[in-house]
């Protein structure tokens, strides 16, 4: 817990300077609600920036903010393994969407960055690409209920997604009838708008389908799955041929 927590701050200090230097003048107000914590922890972030040698630049009053000066530079991005597969694969889903609008420089920009990584790197985009499915979009009446839900903090089902670590969730049905599972989040749907988990569900002990929007809570558990073959998932989609990335 304690190493998670020092990678977080690590990733925090990264993007408080990214954001201090992408933008103008920002205010501490809206630092803190950026980054989530408060104005007292953002200003012990900015002292650890300053003893790194970052040149901060503050205006005192009412509409003042914080910079980096404009002559310092921040060199190349640095992505985490995480940064890195979801930009790929937002990168894929908008392929696939063919928009004739900013879209051109999609195909130059993965190539770009699949450059950067090393031989283990690309192989576990590749794994990752195989288990995102694109559909057609949904119905009216999906449409409908999704633009009604609460769309959740997905950073639970993400990781469990690309780790392989059962999912303890919270599902609220069609019915709002709510219970508690455990399964394995084995590949993800997407049927514009809506995101589908196909998942093994250790209550039901079958295959079954969940909508993201409906998971109420979620929790990453230790235990690992071991990956099952799309085939044994197909069956769930009745209608539509889905793609792979």
């Amino acid at each position: 817990m304690k190493r998670a927590n020092t990678n977080n701050h690590l990733a925090r200090l990264d993007l408080l300077a990214s954001m201090l230097k992408s933008d103008d003048f920002l205010t501490a107000k809206d630092l803190s609600q950026a980054l989530k914590v408060s104005q007292r922890t953002l200003f012990r972030d900015l002292n650890i920036l300053r003893e790194r040698g970052l040149p901060i630049d503050a205006d005192k009053g009412r509409g003042g903010g914080v910079r980096l000066h404009r002559s310092w530079g921040l060199g190349k991005i640095n992505l985490t393994d995480s940064e890195t597969i979801d930009l790929l694969i937002s990168i894929a889903i908008c392929e696939k969407m063919n928009s004739p609008l900013f879209m051109k420089s999609l195909n130059s920009i993965r190539y770009k960055l699949l450059a950067l990584l090393s031989p283990e790197q690309k192989e576990k985009i590749r794994s990752l690409r195989n288990r995102v499915l694109i559909g057609s979009s949904a119905s009216p009446q999906v449409h409908s209920s999704y633009e009604q839900s609460e769309f959740p903090d997905c950073g639970e089902v993400n990781a469990a997604f690309v780790y392989q670590n059962l999912l303890s969730i919270s599902y609220s049905d069609e019915r709002r009838n709510e219970s508690k599972r455990i399964i394995e989040p084995h590949y993800l749907y997407f049927n514009y708008p809506v995101w589908y988990i196909f998942a093994w569900d250790h209550l039901r002990d079958d295959y079954r389908t969940f909508r993201i929007d409906r998971i109420q809570q979620s929790q990453v558990l230790e235990e690992q799955f071991i990956l099952k073959s799309y085939e044994e998932f197909s069956h769930l989609i009745a209608t539509d041929t889905p793609t792979m990335l």
